[in-house]
């Protein structure tokens, strides 16, 4: 369960370690398929002659330009949530509300007597 947001008391936050995680693989799939695509694409044939007949000499190309696209989009989210997350210790939230983060301890588990 999400707490409320320490400046405005809302209750809409958002988990930005989990955001991070969705965010860097989102950005890999998304870079990938750009990389992939500007490696492969040819100027000069059709589009539809391109599209029904895909030239297996141009795999590698597209393989390398989507491996250096994947690593691309995910620096750019990397980078992107390190400058987003509060310093300190805890579990990162960002208000939806207000855009404040901050940082939530764990609870400490209680043995029962």
């Amino acid at each position: 369960m999400s707490p409320p947001c320490l400046r405005c008391a809302a209750v809409r936050t958002l988990n930005l370690e989990t955001a991070q995680r969705i965010g860097t693989v989102g950005s890999s799939l998304v870079g990938g398929a750009i990389g992939a695509w500007r490696a492969s694409y040819h100027l000069t044939s059709p589009l539809s002659i391109a599209t029904a007949r895909f030239p297996l000499g141009k795999l590698p190309a597209a393989v390398m330009g989507a491996v250096s696209g994947s690593q691309a989009g995910s620096r750019v989210a990397t980078l992107f949530f390190t400058q987003k997350l509060p310093p300190g210790e805890g579990t990162p939230w960002l208000c939806v509300s207000c855009g404040h983060t901050f940082r939530q301890l764990p609870r400490p588990f209680t043995s029962p007597q």
